[in-house]
């Protein structure tokens, strides 16, 4: 985590000076002495580029916190470390469930009932409420059941 953190206050820099370069580039291109035109910025550009430099100064904040709070370094951070060192357990995953796809096709619905018309969205609201039931519970009953 100390190597990402370091690499987007890298990035935070490398776009507050291209946002400063754009600045300065923006000013020369836009004078023209001939049509008496004033230096003017080009805003959207400008704007765009140091929110870009913001966001990765905000992200290179918390992932500085992060690493500084959890008090060790991680597998990713040292030049020793294998692959089989950051193999964590991520959860527990249904092998043979369908439930997530019928979750899928029920917001599929739900967002497609935005764009045809809002009946189609109660339709796919019902299908997510019944799926996420479904999937809640599918532990308790049949092949997987306790």
């Amino acid at each position: 985590m100390g190597t990402n953190a370091k690499l987007f206050w890298i990035l935070a820099g490398f776009f507050f000076l291209a946002d400063a370069a754009y600045i300065v580039w923006s000013l020369l291109v836009s004078s023209n002495p001939a049509a008496s035109n004033p230096p003017a910025i080009e805003w959207v550009g400008t704007v765009a580029i140091g929110l870009t430099g913001l966001l990765s100064v905000l992200i290179a904040f918390y992932l500085t916190r992060i690493h500084s709070s959890q008090g060790g370094e991680l597998p990713e951070d040292r030049l020793d470390a294998n692959i089989d060192d950051g193999d964590a357990e991520q959860g527990h995953f249904s092998p043979w469930s369908w439930w997530p796809l019928m979750v899928g096709s029920g917001v599929a619905l739900t967002f497609l009932g935005l764009a045809i018309g809002p009946w189609v969205s109660f339709i796919g609201v019902a299908v997510v409420v019944v799926s996420l039931v479904g999937w809640t519970y599918e532990y308790y009953r049949g092949y997987f059941g306790h």
